[in-house]
């Protein structure tokens, strides 16, 4: 066998067992799986003694005990009720713990991703993501809250009935045994065919997730820049190419289904012929007959059920495989087994050491070449240079977003990977050069800094950072909702609400990534002058193309194609000529001809 199809083989094992993932989940419920399996064992049951009864009464038609006829319609109706109380039991448990299950895997799905690095979504699209949390996880939920229910009982029924088949007649159920075998090759063979659309349905599925959401979170640039059409076409696009592998999917499971239905009964009917030639020859009743008949269906119908439900457990481990592959994904940023424990409060002290960095989407560029920089507790630098130059990068490993390819860096003596990222980074407090904000009120996305603290706090927060008058005027002030990533709020205003945000955290090293770039002259002066006052006692790294906003720094750090190139005082950068001075003349010069 070729190296290709040993893998697609090992592939499509892996598939059929994806399943299994599921297991995790539903352990803590054995119970309640105890109690379903109950219900469905009942209901099973009932169903294949109903036969036995049905026989009586056919036969009892031939009795002149009148009584004994009224015990068997009596008992029939008995079982009826049960199956009818079995069932309803049965559909109540077992989708309990579908729902209960899915909210799990959900919940955990989200755990795990929320965690995860930059890195990781770098390869993949966040509406790819969220179709898996949501899409696949409804397909779990069919099969958990129905199908797995009603293959399990489908198959008590095509068991039990064989051996009840058996028992009413060996001969007619020899004769329905020999089609067995001319069933069980469509399921196979189209079986795997399905297996492999199934998945590529749902990866296109989560395609279209990925480029609608993309599309849509860029909604006011892709209307400025008129690019609705092809939007729109590279979404039919995706969408129809899913519909063409759904439609392939559906006819294949339609074709498997129609044979075997039509093997089914076709040999069903031929040995009802048989049966009935007994009963003519008096080697059978009637009611033996209309049982065999009866049980006959039930495994028919089993086997055509199992056959429709096989398509949806292969959907369903389409979709666990995904799921699963997301709780497993193994992350580039750990944290230790053994952390080590940060002082705190923390000092604020950094520490670059010969640090060497390239982003994994970009290994051919170095983002940083060789850095060493020492930022003593409370001091204020401020990072500048061209763009692409390494600043916003120093920042993002300082969070440990990434880790970098050579070099370690240091918080307070510490060696970042020897600390629990969450430890540290709540040292850190964060001003991004986009800033995010939620869907919620204003009040909220403040708090976001310090979830503890009191409206007072919020808002002490929000004058430092000169959005207090803006947000009072709001038409319910700061409990205003200010829509789905802040699209009631100008871009300054969306600023300041992010270093109100980084106020309120009072964490003592402060990031500031471009902090006043949205900012009229106005509202920067007023913000950098809250900043000034935040930044006393506070290790302070400011990143600004703007040298009007560095100016005040205790140091100022020239970065030049991941290395640094000056270091010093504005005036003293400036005496010194190269990259500051020519920037600072470019810049200043150009200000004071504006004027």
């Amino acid at each position: 066998m070729a190296r290709g199809q040993v893998e697609e083989e090992r592939e499509a094992s892996r598939r059929v067992g994806a399943v299994r993932g599921l297991w995790p989940f539903m352990r803590p419920y054995k119970l309640l799986m105890l109690a379903a399996f109950s219900a469905l064992v009942l209901t099973a049951g009932v169903a294949l003694i109903l036969p036995l009864a049905v026989r009586r009464v056919v036969d009892g038609f031939e009795s002149t005990a009148v009584a004994l006829l009224d015990e068997y319609f009596l008992a029939a109706l008995a079982l009826a009720g049960m199956l009818a109380v079995g069932t309803g039991l049965r559909y109540y448990l077992v989708t309990r713990l579908g729902e209960r299950v899915v909210a799990d895997i959900r919940k955990a799905v989200f755990d795990r991703v929320i965690t995860l690095s930059p890195k990781f979504y770098e390869t993949i699209m966040t509406g790819e993501v969220i179709s898996r949390i949501t899409t696949d996880t409804t397909l779990v939920l069919s099969v958990i809250g129905s199908s797995l229910s009603l293959a399990l009982r489908n198959t008590l029924l095509f068991f039990g009935g064989l051996a009840l088949l058996l028992f009413t007649s060996v001969k007619l159920t020899l004769l329905v045994l020999l089609i067995v075998p001319a069933v069980l090759v469509p399921i196979f063979v189209l079986g795997r065919r399905l297996r492999v659309l199934s998945r590529e349905n749902q990866d296109w599925i989560a395609a279209s997730s990925g480029n609608a959401s993309e599309a849509l979170l860029a909604v006011q640039t892709v209307q400025a820049f008129t690019h609705e059409t092809a939007s729109q076409a590279d979404f039919a696009q995706v969408t129809e190419r899913s519909f063409e592998v759904a439609k392939t999917r559906v006819g294949v499971r339609a074709l498997m289904t129609m044979i075997v239905i039509a093997l089914i009964f076709s040999g069903v009917v031929g040995v009802l012929w048989i049966g009935a030639r007994d009963v003519r020859a008096d080697l059978m009743t009637v009611g033996e007959l209309v049982q065999f008949v009866i049980y006959a269906v039930l495994v028919a119908g089993s086997v055509a059920a199992l056959t429709e439900l096989w398509g949806e457990l292969q959907r369903a481990a389409g979709a666990t495989e995904r799921l699963v592959e997301l709780l497993n994904v193994e992350d580039a940023i750990a944290d230790p087994v053994n952390p080590v424990a940060l002082t705190h409060p923390a000092k604020g002290e950094i520490e670059f050491d010969a640090v060497s960095f390239r982003y994994p989407a970009r290994p051919e560029a170095a983002a940083l070449d060789g850095v060493n920089l020492r930022i003593a507790p409370g001091e204020t630098v401020a990072l500048v240079g061209p763009s692409g130059a390494g600043k916003s990068t120093i920042l993002q490993l300082l969070l440990r977003f990434y880790d970098p390819t050579s070099g370690e860096i240091r918080l307070d003596g510490q060696s970042l990977t020897q600390l629990a990222r969450g430890d540290f980074r709540r040292a850190i407090a964060l001003v991004p050069q986009d800033p995010v904000i939620f869907a919620a009120t204003a009040r909220e996305n403040i708090r976001f800094g310090r979830p503890e603290a009191s409206d007072a706090e919020v808002e002490a927060a929000a004058k430092a950072a000169a959005a207090d008058g803006f947000l009072s005027a709001l038409p319910q002030g700061y409990d205003t909702f200010v829509g789905e990533r802040g699209v009631m709020l100008s871009g300054g205003q969306k600023q300041r609400i992010a270093i109100a945000r980084a106020i309120l955290r009072d964490a003592p090293v402060l990031l500031l990534d471009e902090a006043t770039s949205a900012l009229d002259a106005e509202s920067e002066r007023a913000v950098q002058q809250a900043v000034q006052k935040l930044a006393q006692g506070r290790t302070t790294l400011i990143v600004a193309h703007r040298l009007a906003t560095v100016k005040q720094a205790d140091r100022i750090i020239v970065l030049e194609d991941g290395r640094i190139v000056g270091e010093g005082t504005h005036d003293a950068l400036v005496s010194e000529g190269g990259l500051y001075a020519r920037l600072a003349r470019l810049q200043f010069t150009e200000g004071l001809a504006a004027e």
